[in-house]
């Protein structure tokens, strides 16, 4: 039987929300998603890459929590509430981030977020070292 286990930063702004930062599980490791907020849960700012360089700030942080750190990842989903608008931003974060082999990867447009002023949000999967 796969055990699950909670990986949880400290502090941990998710745990108000009861989400867990990310489960290690089955040899893998399931980030929820993050978004542009500090370890308070503040937006950090209205402009979309400092949102996003933050977003993935929060996955490194987890990511390390668990051990593991961008080259463990396999699997990538973006959320963005205007596609048109930040795709090339989107694949700047990707290299500034992500290298070689990259990691399969869906991006979405929505309508909106978890809270109004949030731009994009970002979930991975990797490998559980």
């Amino acid at each position: 039987m796969t055990s699950i286990e909670k990986i949880a930063t400290t502090p941990d702004w998710y745990a108000p929300y009861k989400i867990s930062q990310a489960i290690r599980a089955g040899g893998l490791l399931h980030v929820s998603g993050q978004a542009g907020i500090d370890e308070q849960g503040k937006t950090v700012s209205d402009d979309f890459l400092t949102q996003g360089r933050q977003a993935f700030g929060n996955i490194r942080r987890v990511l390390q929590e668990a051990g593991a750190d961008f080259t463990d990842v396999v699997k990538v989903g973006i959320f963005v509430t205007d596609m048109a608008a930040n795709l090339d931003k989107v694949i700047q974060l990707r290299g500034e981030f992500l290298s070689e082999p990259y990691p399969a990867d869906t991006l979405l447009e929505v309508s909106s977020l978890a809270q109004p002023d949030w731009q994009i949000e970002v979930e991975v999967t990797a490998l559980a070292r």
